[in-house]
């Protein structure tokens, strides 16, 4: 049976990577023990699973129909390998997880502590990026993506939605006055930041019309949100970034939303994780608690 199981494990890790040679990289193997696995599947399955050439490696039919059978088959065996007596083996080892720099400091940092404190045998690492990354590539378990999701070939769990905002300091507004409507922002001081609005001159709004582009000025371009919230408070002027980025200073009143009204639609939030790998169990776990975090601040 631990053959069987053995075997199933390489031909996912082949059809993963379409690629012998790379899952054998992946698995520590010789390509020799890769190429042996999955003869051995095809002889006692007396199918081929795969296609080869010399130049790529592609599922048959009968290979796409087993592949979904053995991700179900070997993550229900991880569960059952996490389960000793009725209790759960204590989970230990590395997570790898990235976000959003600003949102993974001020959101998913906190989670990863307290996970962290429950689950002293679990070493997480975070890597907080303003790109997005291949999980894949970069040998991530999870990631947090905020807006719509363009690789299709990742598994989401939605976790809740943020808002694109414009915002300064009360001081600012008492001084120059509040735009009625985003036309006025032609006369006001503004701060943008490339990795919200990444032509600085050029904010998109959403009004009874439609989708409005306004021309605007600024006298201060960044690339990051962080520096755009402190020349914000700074009273330099108004400033387009992310709800969540603004939450404490809001809450305070050392910052204030204005054009609520010609806000573009909420971007989504998710968790994801690559479709082809079954979820062991502590990123599972982590998974849980993620989602569980999250969607009490931003799931409305």
């Amino acid at each position: 049976m631990q053959d069987r199981l053995d075997n199933m494990t390489i031909f996912v890790a082949v059809a993963e990577r379409q690629s012998f040679a790379e899952a054998a990289r992946q698995l520590t193997r010789s390509p020799a023990s890769v190429t042996r696995a999955v003869a051995a599947l095809e002889e006692r399955l007396q199918t081929r699973l795969f296609n080869r050439t010399t130049r790529s490696v592609a599922l048959t039919d009968a290979g796409v129909r087993y592949l979904d059978g053995c991700r179900r088959l070997l993550a229900t065996y991880d569960e059952l390998e996490a389960v000793k007596f009725g209790e759960r083996i204590h989970p230990c080892g590395w997570i790898n997880v990235t976000a959003p720099e600003m949102f993974g400091r001020l959101h998913v940092l906190p989670l990863v502590q307290s996970f962290l404190d429950e689950y002293p045998q679990i070493d997480i690492r975070l890597l907080l990026l303003d790109r997005v990354v291949s999980l894949v590539d970069e040998g991530l378990d999870l990631g947090v993506r905020i807006g719509q999701l363009r690789d299709s070939s990742l598994l989401a769990v939605r976790v809740g939605q943020v808002r694109r905002i414009v915002c300064a300091t009360p001081q600012y507004i008492s001084r120059h006055g509040m735009p009625a409507t985003p036309n006025e922002l032609r006369k006001h001081r503004v701060v943008a930041c490339t990795s919200v609005t990444p032509i600085p001159d050029r904010w998109s709004f959403h009004g009874p019309n439609g989708i409005t582009s306004v021309r605007v000025t600024p006298r201060l371009v960044v690339n990051t949100t962080a520096a755009a919230v402190d020349a914000a408070l700074d009273n330099l002027g108004l400033t387009c970034i992310m709800s969540y980025q603004t939450e404490a200073h809001a809450a305070a009143d050392r910052l204030q939303t204005v054009l609520v009204e010609y806000e573009p639609p909420p971007a989504p939030v998710h968790i994801v994780h690559s479709q082809g790998r079954h979820l062991s169990a502590k990123v599972r776990l982590f998974l849980d608690h993620a989602v569980e975090g999250l969607r009490r601040k931003f799931d409305p």
